[in-house]
């Protein structure tokens, strides 16, 4: 399967030195090259990876060739086998390297791609465009004005509404997706140093497993170093936005206008409320239920039914609730 993106890599040390203005520097390391910058669980022995400062660092992870890392931690004395790159802003380095390993593909690499074989069975609008490197399956419709863009796999018995654009995705078999959504484009992953932002370059993917269901003018970001992916059989509503990195175990059912931030985690047979937002980071166990209107804050344990702003156990949200309107009515009479 080809990549999404252009990979710039080998990057020699030098090179990478360089972009993140480190002046010190090894001779006997300076022709060490490094294949591709990747997320510390995706890298492999010829890598460049990182380490944020709240990650734990953890021995059975350490496999790259080299890792960026804050000067502001103390825990690297496991790291001698490794080329350490020590910066004073890990994320701000993330951006550059990003940009350093990976670019979009030109027109003329755009052109060299192999032409997508559309079969006879499927029913795609005269207005919709398919690009190049796509691979379709059987009966696939796609209304007026929707865009493949390049390498995209979709699955067989897919339905794509109008207005709809879609990159960097793989699409499974018996998904519908209706108008006016905007699948696999960047996620909201920027570094913001000296009044200037640099958006970090996204080589994750969106992964769409069979069965699911995408409301009108819903958003899935494609992640940043990890893929977002959704399991079997999951229903989101219209309006809701999927961010980078996010992880939607099967069977589960986000309702309209909901928001999941950046690498939350979202197990099985979750049910969610409309209006609900949840905090980039958390894991919410399975056969969860959240009520409409929920801030969810903290990671949630399996088998939960909450709500509320900061969401706590909905009985106990509830009693509150109730109390306060009581205390409110005797106050008044």
């Amino acid at each position: 399967m080809l990549n999404f993106y252009k990979t710039l890599g080998p990057i020699s040390y030098k090179k990478i030195l360089s972009t993140l203005e480190i002046k010190n520097q090894e001779s006997d390391i300076s022709n060490i090259k490094f294949t591709s910058f990747k997320g510390l669980n995706n890298c492999t022995e010829n890598d460049l990876t990182f380490l944020y400062d709240n990650n734990n660092l953890s021995e059975s992870q350490i496999k790259p060739k080299g890792i960026v890392i804050s000067n502001k931690r103390k825990d690297i004395s496991n790291l001698d086998h490794i080329i350490t790159f020590i910066v004073s802003d890990v994320h701000s380095s993330v951006a550059r390297l990003s940009n350093l390993f990976y670019r979009d593909y030109n027109d003329a690499e755009k052109n060299k791609l192999i032409k997508t074989k559309i079969r006879n069975n499927n029913q795609i609008s005269k207005s919709a465009i398919i690009k190049k490197g796509c691979k379709i399956g059987d009966n696939l419709i796609i209304g007026e004005g929707s865009i493949l863009s390049e390498c995209c796999i979709i699955g067989r018995n897919v339905k794509i509404g109008s207005n709809t654009v879609i990159q960097n995705s793989i699409i499974g078999d018996n998904v519908v997706i209706e108008n006016n959504c905007s699948i696999g484009q960047p996620g909201f992953g920027f570094s913001f140093k000296d009044n200037n932002n640099l958006k970090i370059y996204h080589i994750g993917r969106v992964i769409i497993q069979d069965n699911c269901y995408i409301g009108s003018n819903c958003t899935i970001d494609r992640g940043s170093f990890s893929d977002t992916y959704m399991g079997e059989n999951v229903y989101l509503d219209n309006q809701v936005h999927i961010a980078h990195n996010v992880t939607i175990g099967s069977n589960s059912i986000l309702a309209g206008q909901c928001g999941v931030a950046g690498s939350a985690t979202i197990g099985d047979n979750v049910r969610i409320g409309g209006q609900v937002g949840v905090i980039g980071h958390v894991n919410i166990g399975n056969n969860v239920e959240i009520g409409a209107k929920s801030g969810v804050r903290n990671s949630v344990k399996n088998n939960q039914k909450i709500m509320g702003d900061p969401a706590i156990n909905m009985f106990t949200h509830l009693k509150k609730t109730l109390k306060k309107k009581n205390k409110l009515k005797n106050d008044n009479s």
